[in-house]
């Protein structure tokens, strides 16, 4: 499931975005400021932002051109009212990728999330990128500078799982839930052997490492 993140001031369309974002499918997470969304990316991995420009502590323009500059390729949606022509400029040289002005059309909306997602290629290849490490989810394979290993797929759904949202603890019972099924008669440690072998496979990676934490579970940690 893909991760939205909507950095937006006003509560109450923070809010409606949620609801018509998670209503199509997606998983969204709220950032009232430029700040607080620097903040949340810097642990989270979030696959598009939408964005309102006039946000205090830090504007949507230049949160846009400090993802940019630090090689952040993310698709970025702004959201705004402002209409005038010399405001979208504005925003295409900052970096976004696509405008819209408020009030928007929820079809139109999602319409333009898909495309974007599409355009940037997580849509078709299906594959997630952490520093050199390329997980591809259709081959259950993990590369760096050419090396490829196949990975058993609970294994593999484990890590992909974890590096999807780095820095997020995911108790054992919530990935038992998830990778096994609900109607699983899988005991947690289960879990535990998946993850250890998971850790063999990954330990020479500097990229991340996967921590337990003591009693609850496990999250992936981005070095």
């Amino acid at each position: 499931m893909f991760q939205i993140m909507v950095a937006e001031d006003d509560r109450s369309t923070a809010r409606l975005m949620r609801a018509v974002l998670s209503h199509a499918g997606y998983e969204v997470v709220l950032a009232e400021n430029g700040l607080k969304a620097l903040e949340i990316l810097d642990s989270h991995h979030v696959d598009l932002i939408v964005m309102d420009i006039m946000m205090p502590g830090m504007d949507g323009y230049t949160l846009t051109e400090t993802l940019r500059n630090s090689g952040n390729n993310v698709p970025i949606l702004m959201l705004t009212a402002k209409q005038l022509p010399a405001d979208k400029r504005k925003g295409f040289l900052a970096g976004t990728d696509d405008y819209m002005t408020k009030p928007v059309d929820e079809e139109e909306f999602l319409l333009r999330i898909k495309a974007l997602l599409r355009r940037a290629g997580i849509v078709h290849e299906h594959c997630l990128r952490i520093g050199k490490v390329t997980l591809d989810y259709d081959a259950l394979s993990v590369t760096r500078e050419g090396e490829t290993q196949t990975l058993p797929p609970k294994e593999f759904y484990l890590l992909y799982k974890l590096l999807s949202y780095p820095g997020k603890i995911f108790t054992r019972i919530q990935l038992m839930d998830e990778i096994w099924g609900m109607e699983s008669e899988t005991v947690d440690t289960t879990v535990n052997v998946h993850i250890n072998r998971l850790r063999k496979r990954v330990e020479k990676y500097p990229e991340f490492e996967i921590t337990a934490i003591r009693g609850i579970g496990y999250k992936a940690v981005l070095k």
